[in-house]
């Protein structure tokens, strides 16, 4: 059940970002430190969007991978004992 709501979550969230990127086709300018480049919004929403998305499963993953460090010390240190 938890599957189909989040997929259903998902899709909902594409069409709205579909709806949003057929509804926006102004071009903006973005200043980066050392380039400047022009898009639509939509692209630069999608493109802030995905990394976003990246930096937060890479968090998530760190965060899951330091919990089950901790675990596996703690298992191994009871264990010695």
């Amino acid at each position: 059940m938890k599957l189909y709501l989040s997929v259903l979550v998902l899709f909902v969230f594409v069409a709205i970002a579909f709806v949003f990127g057929t509804q926006n086709d102004q071009i903006i300018q973005l200043n980066y430190i050392i380039a400047k480049s022009r898009m639509s919004v939509a692209m630069a929403v999608s493109l802030f969007t995905l990394i976003g998305f990246i930096i937060g499963v890479l968090t998530m993953f760190s965060v899951m991978l330091s919990r089950k460090i901790k675990r596996m010390r703690k298992t191994n240190n009871a264990q010695r004992q």
